[in-house]
């Protein structure tokens, strides 16, 4: 192996372990947004001898008040618990803050977004406008109808845009759409939302037990449960986005809440809150359900035409806002942060199991789920030494380059225009087939995403698998290709896990 490679990753690791943990960025789909530590070595800026001519972004919506099912099942609860118990906290240790703390979410507010939410898309559209500088300003951005994502949308364009601001096309969000929309979830029959609440809600009781334990030994007659432990690590990222104030560079905010506190909860209890919740986004919209690829394909594939198209297309940059269901999806259709390309097994799940974390893992839903998450789909045209000039092609998940599997011959780990071709060609294979893998009954379902107008299909609709499960498997187990088998590329990513788990 490369000995200064290794060193410098070293260094690397040592330096982000130096920095105190912070809670914030380990919130899962509750994570305010912040860039991702690099999930390799290489620079997110294009690599020597690179331009980038065209790009696609798929972006979530930015920091909301609540969600209406944390509120409803966790927070709502505990809040009304705590107003009408008779502890008195003062003498409850590092709970005595619950005495005068009272709850900053107003039930009106619920699924709005935050004023720390606007300020991180305004920012991200001028960080966009920054990284594309020579693009044309685009005359449209897409977002689905829901408020929170049309005000994302809304604030994204005021940061992006320096003279007309681009039109803002409202995507329907309706059940009945097939794959013709930026919620093709809701269109799935085979979708359930409440899948991987059983693994998820496992792992929960096992994690906060102790916590329990603790807290009743200080305060006996409020009774803590699960729910109400949930509850208030959940309030740590709504309080904080809610009260907190955004500084640039990379979007920190401030832990504004007691519930972030260090000695409320300990590090591994934030890891423990972490992983519970990456078992349910993994089981539910992650490798752990056969129908995400088939969900997330529509997206990925409409992007790699738009880029792949060799005439001159009507815009250069294609950006759509979404909820939070879409992006885990995509990813498994791009089959990026696949645990089972570091590991023999050949049953995806057990690279997630419930009664214990694993702490190797690639699915962390905290660096793939944040508020505001975006994939990124570029285009480069290169003239790097020892490559062939031409176009090639590249992932970025949150400003983070994310090299897809087996398709890395180009700079910086990008992929050739054949490569590319061929990759997408190969996921078509696997995930296509949207109407007859969801199971639809309506008429008038499509395979495709259409709202960016007529485009060339350089992917082409290919051979899909006759079952999305078998789809699954295949992503999961991974080709030979796809499998990273070198030494270098093993110890970046085991230096890079430890990094994280420390940032």
């Amino acid at each position: 192996m490369n000995s200064k490679l290794f060193l410098s990753l070293l260094f690397y690791t040592t330096a982000i372990s130096a920095d105190a943990f912070e809670p914030l960025k380990h919130l899962a789909g509750i994570t305010p947004y912040f860039e991702s530590p690099p999930t390799t070595p290489y620079d997110p800026a294009p690599p020597q001898g690179c331009n980038i001519t065209r790009a696609t972004y798929l972006v979530r919506h930015a920091a909301i008040v609540a969600n209406d099912y944390d509120y409803e099942t966790y927070i709502g609860p505990f809040v009304k618990k705590l107003a009408n118990t008779t502890v008195d906290w003062s003498k409850a240790g590092n709970l005595s803050f619950l005495a005068k703390w009272k709850s900053p979410i107003k039930e009106d507010d619920i699924e709005q977004l935050t004023q720390v939410g606007v300020q991180e898309a305004t920012n991200l559209g001028s960080d966009v406008k920054n990284r594309y500088h020579g693009f044309r300003n685009p005359p449209k951005v897409w977002s689905s109808t829901a408020e929170r994502t049309t005000k994302s949308a809304s604030s994204f364009i005021k940061g992006l845009s320096a003279g007309t601001s681009p039109q803002l096309v409202e995507v329907n969000e309706g059940k009945e759409e097939g794959a013709d929309s930026l919620t093709p979830y809701s269109s799935c029959p085979a979708y359930s939302s409440s899948r991987g609440s059983e693994q998820s809600g496992i792992y929960q009781k096992i994690y906060t037990a102790p916590i329990i334990a603790r807290f009743n030994a200080a305060a006996p007659a409020f009774n803590f449960t699960v729910d109400d432990i949930i509850g208030m690590q959940e309030l740590c990222g709504y309080e904080s986005v809610i009260n907190g104030n955004v500084s640039t560079p990379g979007y920190a905010i401030n832990a504004d809440s007691p519930f972030c506190s260090l000695d409320l909860f300990t590090a591994d209890e934030w890891l423990g809150f972490e992983y519970s919740n990456d078992l349910m986004y993994w089981h539910g919209i992650g490798y752990g359900n056969p129908i995400s690829g088939t969900i997330g394909l529509p997206w990925a594939k409409a992007a790699a035409n738009l880029l792949l198209q060799s005439n001159k297309p009507d815009q250069d940059l294609y950006v759509s806002f979404t909820h939070r269901e879409l992006p885990p999806t995509v990813l498994v259709a791009l089959g990026l942060f696949n645990n089972s390309a570091y590991t023999a097994s050949s049953d995806v799940n057990t690279t997630m199991p419930s009664n214990e974390i694993n702490p190797n893992r690639e699915w962390i839903s905290s660096r793939i789920l944040p508020f505001l998450t975006n994939i990124a789909m570029e285009r480069m045209e290169c003239n790097s030494f020892n490559y062939t000039e031409g176009d090639y092609y590249r992932v970025l998940v949150n400003q983070s380059p994310a090299p897809l599997p087996g398709c890395a011959d180009g700079p910086g780990l990008s992929c050739s225009g054949k490569g590319f071709t061929s990759y997408m060609q190969q996921r078509q294979n696997m995930f296509g087939g949207f109407s007859q893998k969801c199971g639809v009954k309506y008429s008038n379902s499509t395979d495709v995403l259409g709202i960016y107008g007529t485009q060339v299909d350089a992917v082409g609709n290919g051979t899909s698998t006759s079952s999305g499960a078998a789809a699954s498997q295949t992503s999961a187990k991974g080709s030979a290709a796809g499998r990273t088998s070198t030494s270098v590329s093993m110890a970046a990513g085991l230096c890079l896990t430890m990094a994280y788990m420390l940032w």
